[in-house]
């Protein structure tokens, strides 16, 4: 089962250290989106990367329509590798939609893990009577037929938007690529499940603290939604970032480092491990 699972979400495994840091892509990502930061990290932490099935070289052959029509078949997915490699106090980190997932995980299972950094987190991207998601019903709704309707003018239409930072315009050019190298139809599910999802009542049942790195200018989730959760999540930390656009780690990779080891550090993580 173990190696199924490893196989399943092409699970690499790197770095000297011992503590698990666990990084989790964002949507239309796969693991490789991360390198512009791990190499700062590898010397401490005992990095976990993976796909979820459908991106990257996951094994698409197991994706289920049930199990992943849902956030919590994706936390599913997250909890059974932590289970093969028998992690324990985890610092998963996670871009985008993972922030829910690992929050799902760590509500489900929360003895796994030690901290969650969330970037660029959402629990709700639509707008509802008092809360601000950065988006109306019918933009979702748009978005998500044209998606469905022409798939490559999709990708070529949001990648730019998402990740901003027009001056370095192959990063955009790198997310379009990811996204038109996922699975149309995987990809959709997946897009539907995340942007008409609303965790926000999940977020007072995390005990696990937390960090949320707010970018500047992100059109997926505007600067409103990151002091929502700081609010709402109980152990919370807010930082906001200079760093503009959706993707940080990315394009802004040594704001996105420091930010991180200042809140690891700070909790003494690494000294106090084991």
């Amino acid at each position: 089962m173990s190696a199924d699972v490893l196989r399943r979400n092409n699970v690499t495994v790197i770095g000297q250290g011992q503590q698990p840091l666990m990084l989790a892509h964002g949507f239309g990502c796969d693991q490789n989106m991360w390198r512009f930061i791990t190499p700062a990290f590898e010397a401490e932490y005992r990095l976990v990367l993976f796909d979820y099935v459908g991106a990257g070289k996951s094994e698409t052959e197991a994706y289920d329509l049930r199990r992943y029509s849902q956030l919590d078949g994706y936390a599913q997915d997250v909890l059974e590798i932590c289970a093969a490699l028998e992690l324990e106090k985890i610092v998963f980190v996670g871009h985008s939609v993972s922030s829910m997932i690992g929050l799902l995980a760590a509500i489900a299972a929360p003895d796994y893990f030690e901290r969650l950094i969330m970037i660029g987190p959402s629990p709700r991207y639509i707008n509802d009577d008092g809360y601000i998601g950065g988006f109306e019903r019918q933009d979702i709704d748009q978005l998500l037929d044209i998606m469905e309707k022409n798939y490559i003018g999709w990708a070529h239409f949001l990648a730019p938007l998402v990740m901003q930072n027009p001056d370095r315009p192959e990063l955009g050019q790198e997310l379009e690529e990811s996204f038109c190298s996922t699975d149309p139809t995987m990809a959709t599910r997946f897009a539907k499940t995340t942007f008409y999802g609303d965790n926000r009542s999940d977020l007072a049942k995390v005990t696990v603290p937390s960090l949320i790195l707010q970018c500047a200018e992100d059109a997926i989730a505007p600067t409103e939604v990151g002091r929502y959760l700081h609010r709402h999540l109980p152990h919370s930390t807010l930082t906001l970032m200079a760093a503009t656009g959706h993707c940080p780690h990315m394009s802004h990779p040594e704001e996105t480092v420091q930010h991180i080891k200042t809140y690891l550090e700070a909790a003494s993580l690494t000294s106090t491990y084991g």
